[in-house]
């Protein structure tokens, strides 16, 4: 009797390790924010932090970062895409950064509500350029597809939605009810920590969002919800609609294959493709002057 009394304390208590873990994070609290550039906007799901760079006149264009780095994965291209000439737009996802961590499902409809809510209280309206990184590229897509006429371009950085290769780990967390709860909760945080081989303010970001309380779940629910699918129906649409479309890949990405280049092309012809050599998944600051380069290229071709 005493053994299956231990078994029950060892079950109830190895529950209990992720939900001590998330419980033992800080909530984002004023005073944190304190220590983020840029301003707050409160939306239909929380606070979203948000920050201005260029002129204060010129196109806009919205940068949408990715699944686990928040808006500063674009701080080293800022400069040269403000040097084009655009005002920018950065803003932290639900759940990364400084915005707040709503719970519940997070899919394509989730994300592209805040991206709206964020564009209607900054008062914008029409002539966007979009450019999204990773999940931040499904996104755009998704949003310049059910508001064709208010986009004037969209530029897809390692774009997810179309071919991705999934870890084993990450895939079991996805797929598996529970017990996949259960494992990001206690091993994504190590994992991840492990993994943190970015340049120093990243790495930085990284570690404070690995500290916050709402940041893992929402990595789960996104996985769960906005990475779960193929965006065909979408990317179509922006063929019809004469939406242009630059997509621009890591030739050695192990994320994103190169051969979902050829995926996109069947499903949009008039996309305009490039790849950056040497480049993996984290181009945008990896090789940032080499992804600005070929940004600029394709604006003076398109001219």
């Amino acid at each position: 009797m005493i053994w299956v009394t231990v078994f029950i304390v060892i079950i109830v208590v190895g529950a209990a390790v992720p939900v001590l873990h998330e419980r033992g994070r800080q909530s984002m609290t004023p005073d944190l924010r304190k220590q983020a550039d840029g301003k707050f906007a409160k939306l239909s799901a929380g606070q979203t932090h948000f920050r201005w760079s260029g002129g204060a006149r010129g196109p806009v264009l919205v940068l949408v970062h990715g699944l686990t780095t928040p808006s500063i994965v674009w701080n080293a291209i800022t400069p040269a895409l403000t040097g084009m000439g655009f005002r920018v737009l950065h803003y932290d996802l639900y759940g990364r950064g400084y915005s707040d961590a709503p719970k519940g499902a997070q899919d394509m409809g989730f994300f592209t509500r805040q991206l709206g809510d964020l564009l209607a209280d900054q008062g914008v309206t029409q002539d966007i350029t979009l450019m999204g990184y990773s999940m931040g590229a499904s996104i755009v897509t998704t949003y310049a597809a059910a508001n064709p006429h208010a986009v004037a371009r969209v530029i897809l950085v390692a774009p997810a939605g179309i071919e991705m290769t999934e870890p084993l780990f990450e895939r079991f967390c996805r797929m598996v009810p529970v017990l996949g709860d259960w494992a990001h909760g206690v091993f994504a945080a190590p994992r991840a920590r492990r993994g943190a081989v970015k340049p120093a303010p990243l790495a930085e970001m990284q570690a404070f969002q690995l500290s916050r309380r709402g940041y893992l779940p929402a990595v789960l629910a996104s996985r769960r919800g906005a990475l779960s699918g193929r965006l065909e129906i979408a990317h179509r649409k922006l063929g019809r609609e004469d939406v242009p479309v630059w997509a621009f890949w890591g030739r050695e990405d192990t994320t994103i294959p190169l051969s979902a280049m050829g995926t996109l092309v069947m499903w949009n012809r008039a996309v305009h493709n490039d790849d950056i050599a040497g480049a993996g998944h984290g181009l945008p600051y990896t090789h940032a002057d080499a992804l600005a380069a070929a940004i600029t290229g394709m604006m003076r071709d398109s001219d």
